[in-house]
C-alpha cells in the first residue's frame, strides 16, 4: 500500500487494512486529440472488464473525458492512469475503477469556483470538474498554481 492509499484510505474512515486491492493499471499519454479518443477507449473496455453496466459505463467514461480533456486544454497534456479495484472478499469484493488525471500545467488558481457549474476558463459549458464530481462515488483534486493539478475519481461497482 502506497503512502496516498493509505491516506486516502483513512480519510474515508476505513483504515488503511480495508484499502482496495489493485488488480492492475495502465496510463496513458494524454497530449493530443487523438489520445484523448484513446483514453476513451481505453476506459472504456477497463469498464467492462470491471464488469458495470451500460449507465455507468457511461458515467466513467465520460467523467473521464472531461477531465483528460481539462488535462489537454488548460494543463498543456499531463497523463491518464486507470487501475482496477478489488476489495477483499470479507468486504464484499466489490470491483471498482480509480482514474488519476494528471497534468503540469498552470495549476486551478480558484477552485472553488472551477468545481461550480458554469465557470469557466474557456469556450466550453463549465461542467468538466463539477460534472465529472457528480459522476463518480469518490472525487479529489490537488492543485498547485504553476506546478499543475492530479484528479483522482473512483467508481464502485454495486454489482
Amino acid at each position: 500500500m502506497t503512502l496516498y492509499d493509505e491516506q486516502l484510505t483513512r480519510s474515508a474512515g476505513l483504515g488503511p487494512q480495508r484499502s482496495p486491492v489493485r488488480a492492475g493499471s495502465a496510463t496513458y499519454s494524454v497530449s493530443s486529440e487523438e489520445d484523448l479518443l484513446t483514453v476513451r477507449h481505453a476506459v472504456r473496455a477497463a469498464t467492462v472488464e470491471a464488469g458495470f453496466g451500460l449507465v455507468d459505463q457511461t458515467r466513467i467514461v465520460t467523467a473521464a473525458s472531461e477531465l483528460a480533456r481539462n488535462a489537454y486544454i488548460h494543463g498543456g497534456g499531463g497523463s491518464l492512469t486507470i487501475e482496477q479495484l478489488r476489495q477483499p472478499p470479507q468486504q464484499g469484493g466489490r470491483r471498482g475503477l480509480r482514474l488519476t488525471v494528471r497534468d503540469e500545467g498552470p495549476g486551478i488558481p480558484d477552485l472553488e469556483s472551477a468545481l461550480t457549474d458554469g465557470f469557466t476558463t474557456g469556450a466550453g459549458l463549465g461542467h468538466g470538474l463539477g460534472g465529472a464530481q457528480r459522476l463518480m462515488h469518490e472525487f479529489s483534486v490537488h492543485s498547485t498554481t504553476g506546478e499543475g493539478t492530479t484528479v483522482v475519481v473512483t467508481r464502485w461497482n454495486g454489482r
